[in-house]
């Protein structure tokens, strides 16, 4: 394997030209663009330096990116300790961000934009104000979304008591005024959920992911179309299928062609000392699908002409694959091989295997 190159500039994969970035937020599209906002410590290379912000940029075929002005900046009385992750929503023609606003307690908070570019806080913020007994102190990414004529919002949490992780629904008719709902989805032995979306999908369903911290403190990202019915959902089919070890905090957006793309952050925590700069970034956007009871995520027709079929970095087996990265451990896939995909930008690969039925995005 050659020298890995931290500081050259990536080309396809998304990151601010200086500043921590992190989890992608408020993914939309709004007035001929796609938005990718995302969590930001704009003055320093490594996080909690300063409180969150929102970071924005916006591209018309990801593969060509506009850095844009700050779109969040915390010092509100309800948002002084961050701008933390949400989500976005059109509504009017007028784009909504959604976010955790953290002081001494997390609340939801939300600014509006005429014109995609500059955001004014809503004057009686925060929208919603602390988490109901159902919840706890970890209450945080709203998932705003509209299903048929109802406005929800979808908040991470979790309930020590019952050592439960949940997402918590909210219902409104005017994205501004919220009444809780109750507890929407919950998986046991867990600390919190963090980072969700939800949405309506293709074959009468609905698509709800989220990022899940058992107690062991193993997270991991999941994928479920389902049913949506008296603000419980059910899971019909579920999903993991990033199997990183460099992907964390995805969140998914349904565009204007109906499709359902997923865009998470890479490479996680784990780049310090292969840079003197940040060197994480967004993924190319994936689209999400079921068929056949499986889901798929497969890079959007955009970026599919950046595929290849090898790459220096990656072996195969006779019972797979391997991806070596420069100090530390590989990445070993064994199992069904009938198609690899590979996207290679830098630093970054990512890896596609079976159509999109497992993807590795992995930092080299």
């Amino acid at each position: 394997m050659t020298e890995i190159n931290y500081t050259a500039p990536l080309k396809y994969h998304y990151r601010p030209k200086k500043g921590w970035n992190n989890d992608p937020n408020g993914l939309v599209y709004f007035k001929g663009y796609y938005h990718i906002f995302y969590q930001y410590s704009p003055d320093h290379e490594i996080p909690w330096k300063q409180p969150m912000h929102w970071g924005h940029a916006r591209t018309k075929d990801f593969l060509h990116w506009e850095e844009l002005p700050v779109a969040l900046t915390p010092g509100d009385k309800y948002d002084g300790g961050g701008c933390w992750s949400g989500t976005a929503i059109v509504k009017d023609d007028r784009l909504y961000l959604f976010y955790a606003a953290i002081t001494a307690v997390s609340t939801v908070a939300v600014a509006v934009s005429d014109d995609g570019v500059h955001f004014e806080k809503y004057a009686s913020n925060p929208v919603i104000d602390g988490f109901p007994p159902d919840g706890g102190p970890d209450f945080r990414d709203p998932a705003v979304c509209k299903i048929g004529d109802e406005y929800y919002c979808v908040v991470a949490s979790g309930n020590p008591e019952t050592k439960t992780g949940r997402l918590l629904l909210y219902k409104s008719d005017t994205l501004l005024d919220w009444d809780y709902v109750g507890v929407m989805k919950q998986w046991e032995n867990c600390k919190y959920t963090e980072c969700p979306s939800f949405m309506e999908a293709e074959e009468s369903t609905c698509l709800l992911t989220t990022s899940v911290c058992p107690l062991d403190g193993n997270h991991f990202f999941t994928v479920m179309y389902g049913d949506f019915t008296d603000g419980v959902f059910t899971v019909k089919h579920a999903a993991e299928i990033d199997k990183g070890p460099d992907q964390y905090a995805g969140q998914v957006f349904r565009d204007g062609k109906n499709r359902n793309l997923l865009i998470t952050w890479i490479p996680g925590w784990e780049y310090a000392g292969y840079a003197e700069k940040n060197i994480g970034c967004m993924s190319v956007p994936r689209e999400l699908k079921l068929s056949n009871g499986k889901i798929t995520a497969f890079p959007v027709e955009e970026v599919r002409h950046l595929l290849t079929e090898s790459d220096p970095a990656v072996e195969i087996t006779e019972k797979g694959f391997v991806i070596a990265r420069q100090g530390r451990e590989p990445v070993v896939y064994e199992g069904r091989l009938d198609d690899i995909r590979i996207l290679r930008d830098g630093y970054i690969i990512e890896v596609f295997v079976n159509g999109g039925e497992r993807v590795y995005s992995a930092l080299l």
